[in-house]
């Protein structure tokens, strides 16, 4: 499905850092896409189950959950960090700072039996 992707900090990633890029905290907090639950229904995928998100340049594996607040259907939210990184844009528009929020993503079901979520060391490892 095609979906609006936008970004933001959340308490649970703020959480996260005070333990640590590299603590369970900030992974579980960060590499996750907060959907509409009617979006959900319709991708056909649960709480805690893995989709794939890309931007035509990347694409990253993440874990979905039901939104903390509701989230307008075709709208998907992910918390700033190395995972939803990988797929924004470095296009700038003269700011010196890439767009993080209202980017259009394709979003399916990850299926593969070898894909999982990345730890962050595994992302950094590939740049």
């Amino acid at each position: 499905m095609k979906a609006i992707l936008v970004t933001g900090r959340t308490l649970g990633q703020g959480l996260g850092l005070e333990m640590g890029k590299f603590s369970d905290i900030y992974y579980r907090n960060v590499a996750t896409c907060e959907m509409n639950r009617g979006d959900m229904e319709r991708l056909g995928v649960r709480e805690g189950g893995l989709i794939r998100v890309s931007s035509g340049l990347e694409s990253i594996v993440l874990r979905v959950s039901k939104s903390f607040e509701e989230i307008p259907p075709g709208l998907i939210f992910v918390p700033y960090g190395p995972w939803i990184n990988r797929i924004m844009r470095p296009e700038t528009h003269g700011t010196g700072m890439p767009s993080f929020k209202g980017i259009e993503v394709e979003v399916e079901v990850e299926t593969s039996s070898l894909s999982g979520i990345p730890k962050i060391d595994e992302l950094l490892s590939k740049i």
